[in-house]
């Protein structure tokens, strides 16, 4: 892990993630076109590990459960320390996130959650930490993308519904229903989600995360990570 990760031990953190990965032959079809066939499903895994290992890294998340009905991606991002459970049948990636939600509240009914894209290579632990501290000032609240048209980050309070509502312009549907829109600056990290080729060489700009970078090719040098973030 890199070395601006440091492991969580804090029993009593906040936050409980919960990360959708559709099955990988599936996922980040639009990044097809630059990274052909088969570097696709395996970018989309690298960007679900770096997304977990710093959520996981980071002081206000609690644990990260993965909504996946992937045998591959279960088995690497367990090995990570997420919890994985499978999608929930004929759903959706909202009713993804609504059944981790219900997992996670099933043993804890007071948790605080929160959604988070699975596709945030360049994401930063402190940066995420920002954001979940600012969402805590209310009941439901979520952070946009990058593009400020989809989101990234969806949070609930204790006692609150997550009610999701992603996939295309995400962001005014959150707005329409009464989350409160996060307008930190800085946290570039948490709102860099890649579809496509242009958006992972965005997400190269801020650094990727190990896992990712590994697998970066085709798109010229990775950038590294700054230290100490």
């Amino acid at each position: 892990m890199d070395g601006e990760f440091a492991t969580d031990t804090d029993p009593t953190a906040r936050w409980s993630l919960v990360v959708p990965l559709k099955p990988l032959r599936l996922a980040k079809s639009r990044l097809a076109a630059s990274a052909g066939e088969t570097l696709r499903p395996r970018l989309a895994l690298a960007f679900a590990q770096d997304t977990v290992a710093a959520s996981l890294a980071c002081a206000a998340v609690r644990d990260v459960v993965v909504v996946t009905d992937d045998p591959t991606a279960a088995e690497e991002l367990t090995a990570l320390g997420a919890r994985v459970v499978p999608d929930a049948p004929g759903g959706g990636l909202n009713a993804a996130l609504a059944h981790g939600v219900r997992t996670v509240r099933a043993s804890r009914p007071q948790a605080a959650v929160a959604a988070l894209n699975a596709d945030l290579p360049a994401l930063r632990p402190r940066e995420l930490g920002r954001v979940l501290a600012a969402a805590a000032s209310f009941r439901r609240a979520f952070l946009a993308d990058a593009a400020e048209i989809g989101t990234t980050l969806l949070a609930a309070a204790p006692g609150t519904e997550l009610n999701p509502a992603f996939g295309g312009p995400s962001r005014q549907r959150h707005l329409l229903s009464g989350a409160v829109e996060i307008g930190l600056a800085g946290v570039d990290s948490v709102r860099r989600d890649v579809d496509t080729g242009d958006d992972l060489t965005a997400a190269a700009e801020l650094g990727l995360g190990r896992f990712t970078a590994s697998r970066y090719t085709g798109y010229g040098r990775p950038a590294a990570r700054p230290s100490g973030l």
